[in-house]
Parts: C-alpha cells; structure tokens; sequence
C-alpha cells in the first residue's frame, strides 16, 4: 500500500467518528498528511558518526573518509582533529566521557587505553559483532591488545612494535653476525666502537616517559621477568630477573656503550643519532625504518627482534591503534560499519601504501606490492609475532608512572637497581589494592 492509500484510509476512519467536531478532524488529517510526506524525508538524512583523531592522522584518513562515504551515503564519517600529542587527546576523550556528553561515536583507541576505557564503561562490547576466525587474520598481539577480561572492545587498525635496528656494514666489517643475546650486544658493541671509530654502540628511549616503559618491558621479557600479571595482579618487579634487566641498562651506560645522556633520550634523540652514523644499535619503532632509508645510512642498516637472554625469549612492545564504539553513541551498527571499511584487506593495504604504517592484518605483510614499497615488511612481522603486551589493567596509567619514577632513578644511580625496583613493586601493589 502506497501513502496516499494509507493516507486515504486515515482519512475516511477520522470522518467516520461523528463526534468529533470536523474543524477538529481536518487539523488532525492535515498534521497526518505532513507525517506521511516529511517524516521518510527525515528519517533518510545521513547519518553523521564523529570520531576524534590528532590533526596528522586526520589529514592521512581523509581520503579514506571520501571513499566511505561514497559507499555508504546514508553516514557522514566525520573526524574531529584533537592535538597531535597522543596523551592529549586521551585527555579530551576522557574529559568528554566524565562529563557525559561525548559527542563521539568512534573511539580512535591507542592500545594501552583500552583497559582504563573498557573498566570505566565508555566501550561498547565488539565480541558479538565479529567472529573468532575473522580475528585470526589480524596479528594476535593487535586483538589482545583490544580484549580486557576476556571481552573485545577495540578491532586493530594499525600495528606497532618496538624492534632492534643494527648497522649491517659496520657487522660485516667486523665479521660479526647479529646479536641475539644481551651479552653479544654490549661484546659486539665494544669491538666495533674501538674498531670502526663509530661514537656509541647501543641506543634506546630512557627519558622518564611512557616511552621508558615500552622499553622496559622488552627487556622484562629477554630476561624471563614479568611486570604486572593481569589475571592475578601479581607484581614481579623486585625478583631477580627484573633486578637483573635494570643492571643490564645501567651496565651500557657504566661501559660507555650507551651515552651518559640516554636518560633523557626519547624517540626521536635516539634516531637522529643513529640516522647520523653515530651508534651500531638502536631500539626504536618502525616508523624509524623509512626515515633512515632515507638518510645517510641508506642500505646499511637491517631489522631483527630484540636480544634477550639464553633461555629467555625475545619480546617486541605491543603497540597500535585501532577503533572502539563508544558506549554512548545513538548509532553503532553505522559506527561498525567505519569499522568494517577500515578492516578490509584492501583497505589497510592502501592505508599503509599512503602512510608507511604497519597494518594489523598478517597477510599483508608478504602482500607483493607492499613488499615492493617496504622491503622490510617480511621481517617486521617475525618481530610483531614476538609481541609482548603493557600489562592490560584498568590502573596502568598509574602503575607505568611508577614505573618510570623509579627504573629512571635506577638508570641515573640515585637509587641502585634493588632499591628501585623493591619500591616500584612496593607501590604498585598497594595500587592494585594488595
């Protein structure tokens, strides 16, 4: 039935009420009349899903958000531009959230997020949206990166992790393989520095920041230590392995095989310097990789996951973005349509083409026009299936500032390693209410 013989029906039932006076039954038809003609009018206009991104990261989607939105022409994907410091825009998220009005629909989540947002209730289950043998396509450290206790509430966009860059000229001058312990790194090291002249053998991020801790939890993992145990809570940043993983950076440091100045070191300190020649090793992120191949110190470098102890495995700190729904948002089957968009192999094979970010989908990391762009695709996935994540609980803001505030005293010996790390766990039991 059409809506003018629905309308016509309407019509003939109010006149056939005798009571009602007929002035009274023409404004009633009339008003009928106009809820039939505008309201399917109303109920086609796009929807619009808002998203808040730093201002970098939104220039990269836009072209992305134009071809969303042809496809999909009943939403308006629109994204907010947030500063480009990632704890800032944490804080306008959270800030929207307290104040219980968040105009967000999406959540843009980096991965240590994800508990404090799931705990305090902002994040809408994604469990029943999405099936387990659709997530074995993504890389196993990107979805559980996106679970807390047990439920799925971010799917991966893009992946991250933290990995050991190392000069190969400058090894095979020396006849030297790449390391793969943490005795061999500061053995090699010393050679090649009083061999090749080059300033500084090992570089890594010891600057009281997040960055210390992503870190720190690499080497946790090489020496067979633990941080924090999300299902029990416990902590094991006083026992001898994790004692042991400080000494050993303090001990490049004491060797002069790390800089004095590694303390304030973060990301980008620890990559001009090795872009410039000046160190043999470096522990940094893959954004470092198209950068140096850029550099002076093009062709000359490689890839491999980080040293570690004999009988100990390597670890690669978890890192990444991905998308959430948010628990307040009036629209989240469109919401997971973006999410849907943005998880297609297609997709995240031209995202990463345009911006040189790691995808989370394993299969593209040997896809042949990816690795034709970005040789080192191959062995950036052996190190990001070696992932290790920062410890998935609600209050790991705080426990990572504890962290920091003590592992720095360790490494600029105002405390010695024992001392610090008997506090650290200290505190941070008596955070997680031990």
């Amino acid at each position: 039935m059409n809506i003018s013989q629905q309308l016509g029906r309407l019509q003939r039932s109010i006149f056939r009420i005798k009571k009602v006076p007929r002035f009274l039954i023409l404004l009633i038809a009339t008003i009928a009349t106009i809820q039939f003609l505008i309201l399917p009018a109303l109920t086609q206009q796009p929807v619009t899903v808002q998203v808040l991104m730093s201002a970098l990261e939104a220039s990269q989607w836009q072209e992305f958000v134009e071809e969303f939105e042809e496809q999909n022409p009943n939403i308006n994907l629109e994204i907010l531009e947030g500063p480009n410091e990632t704890n800032l825009v944490e804080d306008l998220y959270t800030s929207a959230f307290l104040l219980g009005d968040s105009p967000y629909d999406l959540v843009y989540l980096d991965i240590v997020w994800v508990p404090k947002f799931a705990a305090a209730g902002w994040l809408m289950p994604l469990s029943d949206r999405v099936s387990e043998d659709q997530l074995s396509k993504f890389l196993q450290g990107d979805v559980e990166g996106g679970r807390y206790n047990g439920e799925l509430y971010r799917m991966p966009l893009r992946s991250d992790g933290g990995m050991l860059y190392y000069r190969t000229d400058l090894l095979k001058q020396g006849g030297y393989e790449p390391p793969e312990t943490f005795a061999e790194l500061i053995q090699i090291s010393q050679a090649l520095q009083q061999q090749t002249g080059v300033e500084w053998g090992y570089l890594w991020q010891g600057k009281q920041y997040e960055g210390l801790s992503a870190m720190f939890v690499e080497i946790l993992e090489g020496f067979g230590a633990f941080w924090v145990n999300p299902d029990t809570l416990e902590v094991g940043l006083d026992q001898p392995e994790a004692i042991q993983a400080v000494e050993f950076l303090l001990n490049t440091i004491e060797k002069e095989v790390s800089p004095a100045g590694v303390t304030t070191y973060a990301e980008e300190e620890t990559r001009r310097l090795f872009q410039e020649g000046e160190a043999i090793f470096l522990r940094n992120w893959p954004y470092v990789y198209p950068l140096a191949a850029d550099s002076e110190i093009a062709g000359q470098f490689a890839i491999k996951p980080m040293v570690h102890q004999p009988a100990d495995s390597s670890g690669a700190c978890q890192g990444g973005w991905g998308l959430g729904i948010s628990q307040s948002t009036k629209h989240p089957d469109e919401a997971w349509k973006v999410i849907e968009f943005f998880n297609r192999p297609d997709v995240q094979k031209r995202f990463s083409l345009a911006t040189g970010y790691a995808p989370a989908l394993k299969s593209l990391y040997t896809d042949s026009e990816l690795v034709a762009e970005y040789s080192y695709f191959p062995q950036m996935l052996e190190v990001l299936e070696k992932a290790v994540l920062r410890p998935p609980i609600a209050q790991y803001a705080q426990a990572s500032d504890i962290l920091q505030r003590y592992l720095s005293a360790a490494i600029t010996q105002t405390m010695t390693p024992e001392q610090a790390m008997n506090r650290a766990a200290q505190e941070t039991r008596r955070l997680l209410g031990d």
